[in-house]
């Protein structure tokens, strides 16, 4: 009898959880690092958020909650969905979790069957495969082109569905190439689906607020209402807000599978943390100047990153319109050798002897699904993005 049940052989550690833990390691041993692996903002919870949680602190907001959240925070999220979205939800149609991870996971979980198909279009966030081999399904990667901006195509999709086909995961912008879709883009993929009833959507939405150029963002169930139904739209405070410790994810969808969301969740972890519930509410409802601000440091680091690394021998970088990622190509160096004797068969080998080489720590484009690539996160200090860039021009020189 096996210790670990089969479920657990579908699935493999996070990368990018993986690359930060090894650059934190290679730091604490004295290492000169620079890790661009972590998708996470460099600013700081503004203090208004800080001072939410305190106050809840202070009032005694420290007991159980509902299992997917308060009242005040539903409220809050329904008032953001219409403002922002167009859309409208009843607080039954909300859900609020330990983070936006936890909502897909318990979407997932609670949805797909073995035999059921899910389409994920590639480059894709580490995680959503894993989490629906887990349930049991199957994973439908549908490869994006670099010459597209690593956008999925109506045509692409339309092939990959079938009978089977349960869930379309749908991430704008994009997690890990920064891939944003314009109205027209995302009216041609929601033309595909009014067309297969069968097919749920799962937007991941929550690098929403994180675009540059004037883009502006759209959301399926907004472009496309005879979507709703079918439709969960998943958001967060991680990245706009600058919270990603606090854990709040949430999403609104029909009231049956929020229902059976909430019912998951009552027998894995119950309500997320109650004082980052309340912190969450004051995030949602207060001041939103601050992200604009935020944004205009991402685009200058998005700008610098993009030049720089298009000067690197080998190295193509698209220009994202969202998050605060870059995909280059590093299919140009592929086939090289390190100054060291080390050939460059794959772009892991390329981001183990960057890192080895250079103390660069980036994340390989095939644990994204796509490659040969890789990923840079540029929420960090404007100058260690430089300098790492400048480490990579000067790695890729070195390969012969």
């Amino acid at each position: 009898m096996s210790l670990l049940s089969a479920a657990m052989n579908r699935i493999q550690p996070s990368a990018t959880i993986a690359i930060s833990n090894k650059a934190r390691e290679l730091k604490a041993a004295g290492r000169d690092v620079i890790a661009l692996a972590a998708g996470e903002p460099d600013f700081e919870t503004p203090d208004n958020i800080k001072d939410a949680a305190i106050k809840a602190i202070r009032d005694g907001q420290t007991r159980y909650t509902a299992v997917d959240g308060i009242p005040e925070l539903k409220a809050a999220i329904v008032a953001k969905f219409k403002r922002e979205n167009g859309l409208t939800y009843k607080p039954s149609q909300i859900t609020v979790g330990t983070g936006g991870k936890q909502v897909l996971f318990n979407a997932l979980v609670a949805t797909v069957d073995v035999g059921d198909e899910v389409i994920i279009p590639a480059p894709y966030w580490v995680s959503y495969p894993d989490i629906v081999q887990f349930a049991g399904g199957t994973v439908v990667p549908v490869e994006t082109k670099l010459e597209d901006n690593f956008k999925l195509k109506p045509e692409a999709l339309e092939a990959a569905i079938t009978p089977k086909t349960k869930w379309l995961i749908f991430n704008s912008p994009s997690n890990p190439s920064g891939a944003a879709y314009s109205r027209a883009e995302m009216r041609a993929l929601t033309d595909v689906l009014v067309k297969h009833p069968q097919v749920l959507i799962l937007t991941d939405d929550m690098y929403e607020h994180l675009v540059y150029d004037g883009f502006e963002f759209v959301t399926p169930a907004q472009v496309e209402p005879s979507l709703y139904d079918r439709t969960l739209t998943m958001n967060g405070v991680s990245k706009a807000y600058c919270m990603t410790g606090w854990r709040i994810g949430y999403a609104g969808g029909p009231e049956k599978l929020i229902k059976a969301i909430g019912t998951l969740q009552s027998q894995s972890t119950s309500n997320p943390n109650s004082i980052a519930q309340w912190a969450a509410v004051e995030a949602l409802n207060g001041p939103q100047d601050f992200i604009a601000a935020n944004n205009e440091v991402f685009k200058e680091r998005r700008d610098l990153a993009v030049s720089m690394l298009n000067q690197a021998s080998g190295i193509t970088c698209p220009k994202p319109e969202g998050a605060f990622y870059v995909y280059p190509s590093c299919a140009g160096v592929i086939g090289k050798t390190t100054a060291g004797g080390k050939k460059i068969a794959t772009d892991e080998d390329f981001a183990t002897e960057l890192l080895d080489a250079e103390g660069v720590a980036v994340v390989h484009g095939s644990a994204f699904g796509l490659g040969p690539a890789f990923r840079i996160s540029y929420a960090t200090a404007t100058k260690d993005v430089e300098e790492a860039c400048l480490r990579i021009q000067r790695f890729c020189g070195s390969l012969r």
